[in-house]
């Protein structure tokens, strides 16, 4: 086996490349490289021997001389494809996998590809054409990287089995890919197209071949195999029996004999899970049954097996590895290893390194950590990767096949598994319906950021089982999984085999009725019987599923002033994807209150940052220690809108430098500074006023006579008439802010009815309402449950007799007033919700007499009429207070356009000047 890398093209140093590309494999293996040039082609390679170590040599060129690979992976099946070439006339001159590829390709070309069983990533070369193939396995195990010049004149390539390779040539910039940068915060996706987290580099996807020529390049698929699946679950289906639970168990013990082929040591990843116990037990259980036997000479007299145990921890899986482990006392020499934090933390930066792209969670840790204590004692190690995505091993495929079972009118069926997975339903709705805070990513992105690709959309299928199950293992959970499995143990030089993830066996279990997946609320139905007397009980028939990760809740607990460090650090306020200071409050508000939230996003956060250091920033910053970040230059406090005593205090918080300040006397952007009144006709000039960010107990009086009195001194000549009467325009959020009546959505507990009775409020672009469970549970708190439901009830007897408005007349208008987050906003207001100011009016003569008593010209002075208190919108606008005789209809018409802007404009105040029925200059 052996990592590759190679360049394609005209005019190129291909040699030079090619080498660069080989030393960024260096970690791959440990047996020396290789190095191939002819023409336009130059592969490269860093080769860790399986199979015929001593003669596998790479490079390998047939003896005419055509046709040279590279190749990265075991195809399994080798030795009956050898017969059936050495049929054919073909002759060996080693027992390598590697030779029998290149010979099935010199006999049947990419038609080749399909017959071969196995994980595998290679380049093929052929001398006659000049040509250059490359291949990636069926499920996509192996990974294999490309690069195309698009400016080139001819086809120039990049290729490899590593992102860095194809850095390491230094023939473009590294940049990130930010659509896959949204995607994976958004939707926790990554691996499910071509498109990987740099710029320009893609991925092969499974079954694929591209095709270098200088014609340009191709690619298409060497197989079938989806397609055959679905026309395999289309036929009708093979009955469950003993029998069908004998044949799966004799043909997954055929899977793991064909995996044990190797002349380097091999043992077996454990974590107490059914799937990779499973694996174990087998192997076990043969070494006890038949020790003589050859094929499994390499597993030696006694299994090594290798497991991450977190004892006391919530996710500690211990006692089932040691339930295997007594069952199979004389066959097993365990091997255990306790990851904690702080290792965490110092292994942090190779970890990310490690990995090239972000993932999912920090679970791949476990495994990280795992490879390399097994590095130390085995070459070859087999785990139970892939299980879960073909034998629906999480608990979300139960909705799916329930969903089925109701589509297809399979009643009966459905009752049995609704009762059957009772405790499984009750534990997705628990989750659900916990008290854990809920927080849209998009309120903690930046909003530029979201608006450039709030346009992405993931779906998944969800009533048909088996389509499902087809999804996600060759796009949506599966390969992310594949290539952490392959980052990891090329990283401790160790070679890394699935055998679950067999195309024969996959074709088997398709061939069968769904009940050999989930029946009675038990998944993996067929596995978990086949195992019966081979594995302990207590694992074959566990409900609950944990898997190999780590304990991230606890940890995160444990580490969280180093994981703030990062989020308050310069570098990440910098980012064009964060929004810096929410995600340092709502983080502050973890570390405060854990149990009210999960660790995901922050880690989806975390990597993104902890990435874009490893691989984009300088060199100096890329190695910096976490931490060691220098000192911001400039600061911005955050305020505090939290109602608890407990909530930690908002330190500074280091930003960006931000854009030049807005002119007090132009426009925000796409709106006008005049407009003609549709209520009155007169032309009113609206003069939107930035101010800094409100904080809780801050003086709305003072701030509204210090920033009129900024607006006077810089006022151009003739912007305000004289003589033209004028008025303060305050956004209602900010007096509300000030008076403690605005809350982070994460310091508000929804009452199971605010979450029942929010579902049923229509949201709109310019604001949520009461369609968020926070916004509904203030409305609750402020006029009580049954005023709230008596109103739901007139809104939905409105909707029959078509007469809007009515759930608003009975709920009352400071219930209208109420605002929710909106990622748009600037912060706070993006991940708050708050209810209305107290007294308007009142707020709204203080506000007037301060401003009375400004240093202005005495002229300007006169002018003013008074204070309004106005909540605006893009869709609608309403004043709350005011100490003004003009009708309220009047001063709202003044507003039509919402001229403060609906983003993060950071204008909540404006002099609002009549300026007549005729415009003046």
């Amino acid at each position: 086996m052996c990592g590759i890398a190679g360049t394609y093209g005209f005019g190129a140093d291909t040699e030079g490349i090619a080498r660069r590309m080989s030393s960024a494999l260096a970690h791959r293996g440990p047996d020396g490289e290789g190095l191939f040039v002819d023409g336009p082609a130059g592969l490269a390679h860093r080769r860790l021997s399986i199979i015929d170590r001593e003669h596998g040599a790479q490079p390998m060129t047939t003896a005419d001389g055509r046709y040279t690979i590279v190749y990265n992976g075991e195809t399994y099946n080798y030795l009956a494809l050898r017969e059936e070439l050495e049929e054919l006339g073909h002759t060996f001159r080693t027992v390598s996998d590697t030779e029998v590829l290149l010979e099935a390709h010199a006999e049947w070309g990419t038609a080749a590809y399909d017959r071969f069983n196995g994980m595998f990533a290679f380049a093929i070369h052929d001398a006659t054409t000049g040509t250059v193939t490359l291949a990636r396995d069926h499920f996509g195990i192996k990974p294999l990287y490309y690069w195309i010049d698009e400016d080139a004149d001819s086809p120039r390539v990049l290729f490899g089995s590593e992102v860095r390779a194809l850095l390491a040539a230094q023939q473009f910039e590294a940049a990130p890919d930010d659509r896959a940068v949204y995607r994976y915060l958004k939707f926790r996706v990554q691996d499910d197209d071509s498109r990987t987290f740099f710029r320009g580099v893609k991925r092969l996807m499974p079954g694929q071949v591209l095709q270098l020529s200088a014609d340009g390049t191709e690619i298409s698929s060497f197989t079938r195999l989806q397609e055959e699946l679905r026309e395999i679950a289309a036929r009708p289906a093979r009955p469950y029996s003993d029998e069908v639970v004998a044949e799966y168990r004799e043909r997954f013990q055929e899977a793991v004999r064909l995996r044990l082929q190797s002349e380097v040591p091999v043992g077996t990843s454990l974590s107490g899970g059914l799937d990779s116990s499973a694996v174990a037990a087998v192997i076990a259980r043969h070494l006890r049954d038949a020790p003589q036997d050859e094929s499994y000479r390499a597993v030696g007299s006694r299994q090594n097996t290798f497991s991450a145990v977190f004892p006391n921890s919530s996710n500690d899986e211990e006692r089932y590895v040691d339930a295997l482990l007594e069952d199979n006392a004389g066959q097993i020499t365990a091997h255990k290893i306790t990851p904690q934090p702080d290792a965490f933390l110092q292994d942090l930066h190779d970890f990310v390194r490690t990995q090239e792209e972000p993932i999912i969670s920090t679970g791949p840790y476990a495994q990280y950590a795992v490879m390399r204590e097994a590095s130390e004692h085995v070459t070859v190690l087999l785990d139970g990767q892939g299980a879960d995505e073909m034998m629906a091993g999480y608990n979300p495929y139960f909705y799916v096949y329930l969903r089925q079972l109701r589509a297809q009118k399979r009643y009966k069926e459905l009752a049995a598994e609704v009762i059957g997975s009772r405790d499984i339903l009750r534990k997705l709705a628990r989750t659900k319906y916990s008290g854990r805070t809920s927080v849209p990513i998009e309120a903690l992105l930046n909003s530029g950021f979201v608006a450039e690709h709030g346009g992405e959309t993931v779906s998944s299928v969800q009533d048909d089982l088996k389509e499902r199950l087809l999804e996600d293992t060759f796009r949506s959970s599966l390969p992310s999984l594949l290539r952490y499995e392959d980052k990891n143990t090329m990283r401790f030089s160790i070679e890394g085999r699935v055998p679950f993830v067999d195309k024969e066996l996959l074709k088997f279990l398709f061939s069968l009725d769904e009940s050999a997946i989930i029946h009675d609320g038990w998944n993996k139905r067929i596995l978990r019987e086949s195992m019966d007397g081979i594995l302990p009980d207590m694992i074959s028939k566990r409900r609950n599923k944990i898997g190999f990760t780590t304990p991230e809740g606890e940890w995160f607990r444990t580490i969280a002033p180093q994981l703030r460090d990062i989020f308050a650090s310069e570098s990440f306020a910098s980012r064009p994807y964060f929004d810096a200071r929410s995600v340092l409050a709502l983080f502050d508000d973890y570390i405060a209150h854990p149990e009210n939230h999960g660790t995901l996003m922050f880690w989806r956060l975390l990597n993104v940052e902890l990435w874009m250091r490893t691989f984009f920033d300088d060199a100096e910053g890329a190695g910096r220690a976490l931490g060691e970040h220098a000192a911001p230059e400039r600061t911005a406090t955050t305020p505090t809108a939290g109602d608890r005593d407990s909530s930690p205090a908002v330190e500074p918080v280091p930003v960006p430098a931000p854009e030049e300040p807005k002119s007090d006397y132009v426009a925000n952007p796409e709106k006008e500074l005049d407009l003609v009144s549709a209520a009155d006709g007169h032309t009113w000039r609206r003069f939107p006023l930035q101010t800094a960010l409100v904080a809780r107990g801050d003086d709305m009086p003072s701030l509204a006579r210090d920033r009129v009195e900024r607006f006077a001194a810089g006022l151009p000549e003739g912007a305000v008439p004289e003589g033209a009467e004028w008025y303060y325009v305050i956004s209602e959020k900010i007096i509300a802010i000030s008076q403690g009546r605005s809350w982070f959505t994460w310091e508000i507990t929804p009452r199971p009815a605010a979450k029942a009775l929010s579902r049923f409020v229509t949201r709109t672009p310019a604001g949520i309402g009461l369609g968020d469970p926070t916004t509904m549970e203030l409305a609750i708190r402020e006029v009580g449950l049954p005023r709230v439901v008596a109103a739901s009830v007139a809104g939905a007897a409105g909707k029959v007799v078509r007469r809007k408005g009515l759930f608003y007349e009975v709920v009352g208008a400071n219930v209208r007033a109420i605002d929710g987050p909106t990622p748009y906003s600037a912060f706070p207001s993006n991940v708050s919700a708050k209810l209305p100011p107290k007294d308007p009016d009142g707020v709204a003569a203080s506000i007037s007499a301060a401003i009375r008593g400004a240093e202005i010209p005495a002229a300007l002075r006169d002018g003013f009429v008074g204070t309004v208190v106005m909540d605006a919108n893009d869709i609608g606008r309403n004043v709350l207070g005011s100490d003004v005789q003009v009708p309220h209809d009047r001063l709202e018409a003044t507003f039509a356009d919402n001229p403060l802007g609906q983003g993060r404009q950071r204008t909540p105040l404006a002099i609002l000047v009549d300026l007549g029925t005729a415009s003046r200059p």
